[in-house]
């Protein structure tokens, strides 16, 4: 067994144009302050990290790395969620995907996907030049609108869907294979990859790739209901990166799962910071510490109610209280004799 790494700290809902937000190196100076050690960095934000560069020069992620060390940081992985997002775009969500890419690409839905085919291939190089074995990511959707089924989806549209979609990523992940990183989607409502039933429909779909591998936030699983400790039961071995996010549900005579389209401070489901939710964090811990989990503990941080900085403030050390230090013994090693074959069949009554 290993003990997680952590605490670690996803800096895209952190960063601003305000300082200390504003840099990597100034925002790194303060999640150091609060006790984390580790950041993962959010590859679109050009005020924290150059992608293309990283991707192209080993001595700034030499550079990026020295920085972070000074301050006893590492880089936990980088994250390409937004342009992993375009990957796959229903065309009802064009809009306010837009956003997301860059401007030249705008408007075009067909330049807007390769282009970030491009953003994940440069992901998989600036992953390896960084030294890092793991990656953070969205799958994109093809089905989500089609979830209820209601009117009835026509015979095989979620298999064409889930074609679809291993055909657009299975030339990425051989990408992120060459370059020694696995790829791990963060199973999210909004995403074709949103529960466990739909992430084993994408592995088929990808015919079982090695680097297909999952990114896990037990926030998401409480919203929808789903056990989220079974989950880790069941796909360990597919787990390589961690969202440490709490959440809450409180059944309503007026809302459920699907939140009423309220906004997230009124619906029944919603997420919180450390502590502050319904996640049995002990739990999830336990079982990251007993299947070995080889990757960092990080904080997203998306609380309906609570200040961003409070939130970050509180999650260095509940995290940090949480990991548990892997023991090298057994408890009862004390009392351990060697084997011998004689003393057994004696205690098996066979003479």
């Amino acid at each position: 067994m290993r003990t997680i790494k952590g605490p670690g700290i996803f800096l895209a809902q952190f960063a601003s144009d305000t300082a200390p937000f504003d840099s990597l190196e100034a925002i790194a100076d303060w999640a150091a302050g609060l006790g984390y050690k580790g950041v993962q960095i959010p590859s679109w934000d050009a005020r924290l990290f150059d992608l293309a560069r990283a991707a192209e020069s080993p001595d700034y992620c030499s550079e990026i790395q020295g920085m972070l060390a000074d301050k006893g940081l590492e880089v936990t992985e980088i994250s390409t969620h937004l342009q992993g997002q375009l990957i796959a775009v229903h065309p009802a969500y064009d809009a306010q995907f837009d956003a997301f890419a860059a401007p030249e690409v705008r408007g075009n839905p067909a330049a807007r996907q390769r282009w970030a085919v491009d953003q994940l291939r440069l992901a998989a190089k600036a992953s390896r030049n960084l030294g890092l074995n793991a990656h953070a990511t969205f799958s994109g959707a093809f089905a989500w609108p089609y979830l209820y089924p209601w009117p009835q989806r026509p015979a095989g549209l979620v298999e064409d869907a889930f074609a679809e979609l291993g055909r657009r990523w299975t030339p990425i992940l051989d990408a992120f294979d060459e370059a020694g990183v696995d790829v791990a989607y963060e199973i999210h409502p909004g995403e074709d990859l949103h529960d466990g039933i739909t992430f084993e429909m994408f592995l088929d779909a990808v015919g079982g790739h090695a680097r297909a591998n999952i990114l896990y936030d037990p926030s998401h699983f409480l919203l929808q209901q789903l056990d989220y400790l079974a989950f880790i039961d069941i796909y360990h071995e597919r787990i390589k990166c961690f969202h440490v996010k709490d959440a809450e549900f409180n059944p309503s005579g007026r809302a459920g799962v699907y939140g009423g389209y309220q906004s997230w401070v009124d619906r029944p489901g919603r997420f919180r910071s450390l502590g502050d939710g319904q996640v049995d964090f002990g739990g999830i811990f336990s079982r990251m510490a007993q299947y070995d989990f080889p990757g960092w503990a990080v904080l997203e941080w998306e609380c309906a109610l609570k200040h961003p900085e409070d939130g970050a403030s509180e999650g260095a050390p509940f995290i940090r209280d949480h990991i548990i230090r892997v023991t090298d013994h057994a408890f009862d090693d004390f009392a351990a004799s060697d084997a011998d074959p004689a003393v057994n069949r004696r205690l098996m009554g066979l003479g």
